[in-house]
């Protein structure tokens, strides 16, 4: 899949995740990649971003597996965005998907 694409979804990828429940970011780039090819480097500089915009939230909890984890929570701006997202990625892939569907013919 091009580098776009997948930059362009990763939002409301992780913030659909995000909205299950509360995960580190590791665990947030192992459930990805079980769908899209992606590498740490591209998760980390979204999620600081999406803590700066207020829409996640970040504790600390002891792992039984090693250091500290900070894991990254939504917060009620963050399910507003998400759900905007969502409505706007409805719009967008139908549109797409009938200009393809044309294309196909």
């Amino acid at each position: 899949m091009d580098t776009q694409f997948r930059k362009g979804v990763l939002e409301p990828c992780v913030l659909a995740l995000l909205r299950r429940r509360p995960r580190y970011g590791y665990e947030l780039v192992q459930e990805i990649r079980k769908s899209l090819d992606i590498t740490e480097g591209t998760v980390y500089p979204l999620l600081r971003r999406l803590k700066d915009e207020g829409y996640v939230e970040t504790f600390l909890k002891e792992s039984s597996e090693g250091p500290t984890r900070k894991y990254y929570t939504l917060t009620p701006r963050g399910k507003e965005r998400l759900a905007s997202l969502l409505g706007a990625w409805d719009v967008f892939s139908r549109s797409v998907d009938a200009l393809l569907k044309e294309a196909r013919r």
